[in-house]
């Protein structure tokens, strides 16, 4: 219990990403794009297209000049997102993902349905699933899932519920008679601005488990949102891309925290991997908060998966799209002007 205590805090630091840094308007501006490809005219229906990274890859698609057909549940139709879709130019159609009519008749026409939709299994796998196989009756020839992560195919079953989630999906998706590909891109970078318990400001401190030399992937929500426009409007995209924005092992996110203040932060070794996963149980059995998408334990969880270094990405494809400048932690961790 002690070591809960002395650890309370990674249970309550951890929180899903915020829209701070994701508005499409304070996005970066890349209005030319020499490699863009002669699909860029196509229509690309974007499910999930409310939330933070949607709104993102929405502004990219349009800046390609792809037509956007952006799925919103009709609750949601009048709100401010919906509006902001709108203003970006893609059409937003309301849709109830349990009408497999109205799903079909929505991807319609379209060369790839992009998925960013967020939950648990209801959302992951059977909303999932429902989309999935509307694609397929409209003769949607790609579809791109909700993936945005570490490289789950490389983590054992049950490290991570969220992820284990993704991978069953998965093997609904390998099965359908559609071109798949997902994005993999680590951690949002933008989480290390106090999101996650990792780099702290305050104390001046870079907090870990394990190892300060194992490799970690960083991809901003910015740079994950064009990068999968891009892939959107690519035909001959593989079944996997990888990218990561920055690679920085503990040390290397402490320099990267120095060289953005210009202040020293000193290192902090919580324990071993093993000490956190215990501290992970406990926390799951004293927080069970099963209906919570991201629980204090979930990203713990995530965390963990990152330091015991499985899943690293082992190959890189950032150079596919030259035209894409690449964020470093370092401007991440910036002050803000």
């Amino acid at each position: 219990m002690s070591l809960l205590r002395k650890n309370a805090g990674w249970a309550r630091r951890y929180r899903p990403i915020h829209n701070r840094f994701t508005d499409p308007i304070l996005a970066e501006q890349n209005p030319t794009h020499p490699h863009s490809n002669p699909t860029d005219s196509a229509t690309i229906v974007l499910a999930g297209a409310t939330g933070a990274l949607g709104l993102l890859i929405a502004h990219h698609l349009r800046q390609r000049g792809a037509t956007v057909r952006a799925l919103v549940r009709p609750t949601a139709s009048t709100g401010p997102e919906a509006e902001s879709l709108r203003l970006q130019g893609a059409e937003v159609v309301a849709v109830d993902y349990n009408n497999a009519a109205e799903l079909t008749k929505a991807c319609q026409g379209a060369s790839c349905v992009v998925s960013t939709v967020s939950g648990l299994r209801a959302v992951i796998v059977d909303t999932q699933k429902r989309l999935l196989a509307a694609a397929v009756a409209a003769g949607v020839p790609r579809f791109i899932p909700s993936d945005f992560s570490i490289d789950f195919t490389r983590l054992p079953e049950g490290s991570n519920r969220n992820l284990d989630l993704r991978r069953e999906f998965q093997r609904h998706l390998d099965q359908a008679p559609i071109q798949a590909t997902s994005v993999l891109n680590g951690m949002f970078s933008e989480l290390l601005k106090g999101t996650a318990p990792v780099v702290l400001p305050g104390p001046k401190r870079v907090v870990y488990w394990g190892d300060a030399d194992q490799p970690l992937d960083f991809t901003t929500m910015v740079n994950t949102a064009e990068f999968t426009a891009a892939a959107a409007l690519d035909p001959t995209t593989p079944r996997y891309l990888r990218v990561a924005g920055d690679v920085a092992s503990i040390r290397g996110l402490q320099a990267a925290a120095e060289q953005a203040t210009g202040q020293p932060y000193k290192l902090f070794r919580v324990g071993g991997l093993g000490a956190f996963g215990k501290v992970i149980t406990v926390t799951k059995t004293l927080m069970p908060a099963s209906d919570d998408v991201f629980p204090p334990w979930q990203g713990m969880q995530y965390l963990h998966n990152m330091f015991t270094g499985l899943p690293k990405l082992k190959s890189l494809d950032n150079d596919r799209y030259p035209e894409i400048r690449w964020t470093k932690v370092r401007e991440v961790l910036a002050p803000s002007r």
